[in-house]
């Protein structure tokens, strides 16, 4: 449950008591999605009202289904979910009307995808955030926290990476994801509109979609293992990613919602783990997870392919910053996590070889 796995952290506990002794209303963008989900799940678990907003394109309702049979009867009264888009402005208006807090999540992910389409990909990242602000500043929401995203560092080199010192850009998304931060900069700046991004690094877990051509790597390559198909490396394996478990990506967003610290408003983060791991040793845990599970998975291997375009070859996170102005203490490191998320993949797909 994403409610409180990182709960036994003390920053994370504490401000798991402040919520829950004072409710609020929140909408949460992207809600039917892999982290948006799991955002609904967290602030229902803790009393809070939640407004769920998506579109449904990328997002399933199967992921609000599951958020329902994980909370009581009592927490989903107080959710309502809007199928709605955020390139619509009059439903940004209507979804953020009496709303406290935003967690903006709606986006159109994937770096390939933005190079097969990056008009689509413009007008979900751009055009969507910018609604997405102006229906919130003018409901006078009290903070808008958004996913920023790790790709914003570009062609810059050096490792980690620091919040302050970015490159340029390697892809359409990664542009949209830094106009993002340029909007929110200004609108901080023009209109006095407190907001905080969060440059997520590869994050993970349980309802992470694993089908598609955009799957992310964890979840494709752990549904190819459990279903016995090959798995392909992008390149020589050892390009390298700071891989974040889904809950430490909660508790930051919770965290910079409701930080009262003046110097932590309108920064963006680094959310992420601080360390690093090539797709070569990615293989080797999540082969080794699943054959816990299943033995049979301990012979596979992997085979290698063409370098993505668009990809940055190495990617590790300087989390200082956050943990300095937001108090952010993650709670799982890669391991950990897959370990957490396992159940969830084994269960959809032994669930799908039976139906099959």
């Amino acid at each position: 449950m994403a409610t409180l796995r990182s709960d036994t952290g003390t920053p994370f506990a504490a401000l798991g008591q402040r919520l829950r002794a004072e409710p609020a209303r929140w909408l949460v963008t992207g809600s039917a999605g892999f982290i948006g989900s799991h955002l609904v799940e967290a602030l229902l678990g803790l009393g809070q009202q939640v407004i769920g907003l998506d579109n449904l394109s990328t997002g399933h309702r199967r992921n609000v289904d599951e958020v329902r049979s994980l909370v009581t009867g009592e927490q989903w009264l107080r959710h309502r979910f809007i199928e709605a888009d955020i390139r619509d402005l009059d439903a940004c208006r209507d979804a953020c009307r009496d709303v406290d807090f935003v967690l903006h999540q709606a986006a159109l992910g994937s770096v390939p995808r933005s190079l097969a389409d990056p008009v689509a990909t413009n007008a979900a990242n751009v055009d969507g955030f910018l609604n997405m602000l102006v229906a919130a500043r003018d409901a006078g929401v009290k903070r808008f926290v958004y996913a920023a995203s790790s790709s914003t560092y570009g062609d810059h080199q050096a490792l980690p990476k620091v919040e302050d010192r970015i490159g340029r850009p390697l892809s359409p998304y990664a542009v949209t994801k830094l106009v993002n931060e340029l909007y929110a900069e200004v609108f901080a700046r023009c209109y006095d509109f407190p907001s905080i991004g969060l440059r997520y690094f590869n994050v993970f877990g349980a309802r992470q979609d694993p089908e598609g051509a955009y799957a992310a790597v964890i979840p494709r390559w752990t549904r190819a293992m459990l279903l016995g198909d090959l798995v392909t490396i992008n390149g020589d394996g050892e390009t390298s990613r700071d891989f974040c478990f889904v809950d430490n990506a909660v508790q930051a967003n919770l965290l910079a919602a409701t930080t009262a610290d003046p110097a932590a408003i309108n920064q963006v983060y680094n959310v992420a783990v601080d360390d690093r791991t090539s797709l070569n040793r990615l293989f080797e845990i999540l082969r080794d997870a699943l054959s816990e599970i299943r033995p049979q998975v301990r012979q596979m291997q992997a085979v290698h392919g063409e370098f993505r375009p668009g990809d940055v070859r190495h990617s590790q996170a300087d989390i200082r910053k956050a943990r300095r102005l937001l108090g952010y203490l993650p709670g799982y490191g890669l391991e950990a996590g897959v370990l957490a998320a396992m159940p969830w993949y084994v269960s959809r797909f032994t669930v799908a070889e039976k139906v099959c």
